[in-house]
């Protein structure tokens, strides 16, 4: 497949809760670590694609899952999803050594992160 999906998030509006049912319900591998703009929980699940938990960034927002599709050029995905009606919600955004990642919402408004690893 061209652009699989490679992480998902789930930005929570109760974090421990999440972790303790999520890590309960699928005994996953749960390792917090410290971002530099957050606190971040990295779901570890073995083979498969693993994802995290954070603080829903979204005041009044519910929590939701927030999958993310590997690009060759988060950039020039982000401008091209742009042009064919997707909204920017965060633009293209570094996390130091791993890669890049940018949010959009497709015409219909459902989210999707594109993510750019750092090691092409």
């Amino acid at each position: 497949m061209g652009n699989p999906f490679v992480h998902v998030e789930l930005m929570s509006t109760d974090v421990n809760r999440s972790k303790t049912f999520y890590g309960g319900l699928f005994n996953w591998e749960l390792e917090d670590i410290q971002l530099p703009e957050m606190a971040y929980t990295m779901i570890k699940v073995g083979d498969g694609t693993g994802g995290g938990i954070l603080k829903n960034p979204i005041p009044g927002a519910p929590s939701s899952w927030l999958p993310y599709v590997l690009v060759e050029d988060v950039r020039q995905a982000t401008t091209k999803a742009k042009g064919l009606g997707a909204k920017v919600m965060k633009d293209v955004t570094e996390v130091p050594d791993m890669g890049w990642f940018s949010i959009i919402a497709d015409p219909a408004g459902a989210m999707v992160g594109l993510w750019e690893n750092r090691s092409r």
